[in-house]
């Protein structure tokens, strides 16, 4: 499989269903980032470093995910709108296990 499906809900509400090359090691919020669906300087303001929060959003399937990493679980320990279901976009790297993923951008803080 090379391009997998992804639902990705944008703070308006709006669900898009995108899809995402497996063969790029590109993460969610550069998905989001290429199909622009947050407003340009909203999202991965750290370029994907796990330092900002900017590309939060809420896992709302079932899918089989990576562990957190300790960095991704101190952010969103001092993170605004974390959730049980959050995780920062920048640490999901594309990947078979992603295919039909739903997600949410969390709001702006």
């Amino acid at each position: 499989m090379q391009d997998i499906t992804l639902h990705i809900t944008d703070r308006e509400g709006k669900t898009h269903e995108v899809l995402a090359p497996t063969d790029m090691n590109m993460n969610l919020m550069e998905v989001i980032r290429s199909y622009e669906l947050a407003p340009e300087g909203t999202i991965g303001i750290c370029g994907g470093m796990a330092m900002c929060a900017s590309c939060q959003c809420y896992i709302e399937s079932e899918n089989e995910l990576p562990e957190q990493s300790y960095d991704e679980e101190a952010m969103l320990a001092e993170a605004f709108h974390v959730k049980d279901n959050s995780r920062l976009g920048c640490q999901l790297f594309v990947s078979e296990t992603l295919h039909e993923l739903k997600i949410t951008i969390a709001p702006e803080e």
